[in-house]
């Protein structure tokens, strides 16, 4: 069993956040996911016909990550966190990238809601997860690029296991080493919010919204949360 911990001082840092953790187990990554396939359809759709668009910088939920960001000296138009990224992406194709039915999922959801998503196969990550600030000494290998490896500034926040950093500036890229693909069978999947106030409805949804893309595909789903007040949980 792997724990996900809130380390204090990114608690104290940011006092309102809240962490959903969306585990899927005995997940089927190769069989047809029509409901993953209509979700990322309908938006494509509704941002074709002017009925939506995705969440940009002048939002307060990506205002949010972008003062996050340049709290702990991360550019975030430079280094964008994963949510604007993604929607910028979206806004300029009209279309979201295809990877695979898991990823493609938390995709959606994102985007819909406007908060970061990412994922983890728990099968390749080692010893517990610490959401906390970098030393300066740890490595990470980005996704997609299994020949390179960045240290992560002093002062960043980042998720890092025993080995190393699983994800960069909070959540801007995921690693190559627990990247999700068609054949992860146990994954944790991360959707965040830093004001849980103004936005823990939306996180809720985001949530309910994700574990029903998964269930029809996996043996079992679990949520759990972090918060500053719950900086502990065991998926």
């Amino acid at each position: 069993m792997t724990s996900f911990r809130l380390a204090p001082s990114v608690a104290d840092a940011f006092p309102d956040t809240l962490i959903a953790l969306v585990t899927a187990t005995g997940l089927r990554g190769r069989e047809p996911w029509p409901d993953t396939t209509a979700a990322l359809e309908g938006l494509e759709r509704q941002l074709a016909d002017g009925t939506w668009q995705p969440a940009d910088e002048t939002d307060p939920r990506i205002e949010a990550w972008h003062a996050a960001y340049r709290s702990f000296g991360t550019n975030p138009r430079r280094i964008r966190p994963s949510v604007d990224a993604l929607g910028r992406r979206m806004s300029k194709k009209a279309t979201l990238p295809r990877i695979n039915p898991a990823v493609d999922s938390y995709n959606a959801v994102s985007v819909r809601h406007g908060l970061p998503a990412g994922a983890f196969d728990l099968d390749h990550v080692v010893g517990d997860v610490d959401i906390r600030h970098a030393d300066g000494t740890e490595s990470f290998t980005p996704l997609g690029e299994p020949g390179t490896v960045e240290n992560p500034e002093s002062g960043e926040i980042v998720y890092a296991d025993a080995t190393g950093v699983l994800t960069r500036h909070w959540n801007h890229r995921d690693a190559h080493r627990t990247r999700v693909t068609e054949d992860s069978v146990h994954v944790a999947f991360v959707l965040e919010t830093l004001h849980a106030t103004r936005d823990g409805a939306l996180l809720k949804a985001a949530t309910e919204e994700l574990q029903g893309l998964l269930a029809p595909h996996a043996d079992r789903t679990a949520v759990h949360h972090l918060s500053p007040a719950r900086p502990r949980a065991a998926v």
